[in-house]
């Protein structure tokens, strides 16, 4: 539908779909925020939760402090270099209790299979899954499965729930960010999103990266251990990538922060791969990397414990939070440019 403004001439101006879910509204963005504000969190009326919305809910019983996170995973392809949907279901899971300070004590799997589905596929990723618990020290305690008609679904989804428990001494919150505060990544960016894209296209590049996924709960019990509640928030930049995870704390905090693009880490495939698509690195998906939010008095010790640990081995100072403003990128000319939330769905169906 277009609005034709007789005074102007016959230039149509498009009218934005307004009334149907677009694929842009699971991209982590924008579009995604709005569809939790306006459609979701006011469908589930009193239950809706309150306070910021986090990576894992605080939930207390009998004085006793869990966290718990529900998650679903729709990637394309199945199988990819450095992993795939089944382990990426575990390491996302564990990783969404992480950022809130948690220790995974339990995951539950569900699986919505489509019919015609090989089980020979099947069969991989229920192993994969396995290892990948093992791996991380979580066991699975349920699930279920289903399976629907050819069409209903693309193969196979995996749809899981995460309980920890909170590691004592810490209380990182995505609007606990303060001026000040030094902004860390654990690794470098990109790597999974360009990973599954390329698998999926045929870009070639899957040969010179492969995807970063991998639990992060023993790297942030490491920077609890070093920085204990002087780490204010943290978040793992999956969908959306860095920008929306650095727009959704500075968001929720009421602050500004201003990153240097010289310091992000942004391997040299990645970045390749990313100038042909004309796609900044800043908003493809991560699944092995995290970007904290400390005070400046404990920056330099969170940031030694990171550097200890395989997964944080290239942690790395990027930015620093400001009293206000935009999310602000200082180029490497000097200059700056606003990061912000991503609009649409750039790299779809990633995980």
């Amino acid at each position: 539908m277009t609005i034709v403004d007789p005074a102007a001439g016959s230039c149509p101006v498009p009218l934005p779909e307004s009334e149907r879910v677009l694929l842009g509204h699971g991209s982590g963005g924008r579009l995604s925020a709005e569809l939790i504000s306006e459609v979701l969190l006011p469908g589930l009326g009193p239950a809706a939760p309150g306070g910021p919305l986090e990576d894992a809910a605080l939930v207390t019983v009998g004085g006793c402090e869990l966290l718990l996170s529900t998650d679903a995973y729709v990637v394309d392809p199945l199988f990819f270099p450095g992993g795939d949907i089944g382990a990426l279901a575990v390491h996302g899971t564990v990783n969404d209790l992480a950022m809130r300070a948690g220790l995974p004590v339990a995951l539950t799997i569900a699986y919505v299979v489509e019919e015609g589905l090989p089980l020979t596929d099947l069969r991989r990723v229920a192993a994969s899954v396995g290892a990948a618990a093992a791996a991380a020290g979580v066991p699975v305690v349920t699930g279920d499965t289903k399976v629907v008609g050819r069409g209903a679904a693309d193969r196979l989804f995996v749809i899981t729930a995460g309980l920890g428990r909170r590691l004592p001494g810490a209380a990182p919150t995505a609007a606990g960010a303060r001026p000040g505060d030094v902004v860390l990544l654990s690794g470098p960016i990109g790597c999974h999103g360009v990973t599954v894209l390329s698998t999926r296209e045929g870009l070639g590049f899957e040969s010179d990266v492969a995807s970063d996924s991998q639990p992060l709960h023993r790297l942030v019990a490491d920077m609890i251990a070093a920085g204990g509640t002087g780490v204010h928030a943290l978040r793992d930049p999956t969908r959306g990538g860095l920008a929306a995870a650095v727009n959704e704390i500075a968001a929720a905090s009421g602050v500004g922060v201003e990153l240097v693009e010289a310091a992000l880490p942004v391997p040299e495939p990645v970045r390749a791969a990313c100038e042909m698509l004309g796609v900044d690195p800043a908003y493809v998906a991560n699944e092995g990397c995290l970007v904290a939010f400390v005070a400046p008095e404990r920056a330099d010790a969170v940031l030694t414990a990171m550097r200890a640990r395989p997964e944080g081995a290239a942690a790395v100072r990027i930015g620093a939070v400001t009293d206000g403003g935009p999310v602000l990128v200082r180029t490497m000319v000097g200059a700056r440019r606003v990061l912000d939330l991503p609009l649409g769905e750039q790299l779809p169906r990633i995980c």
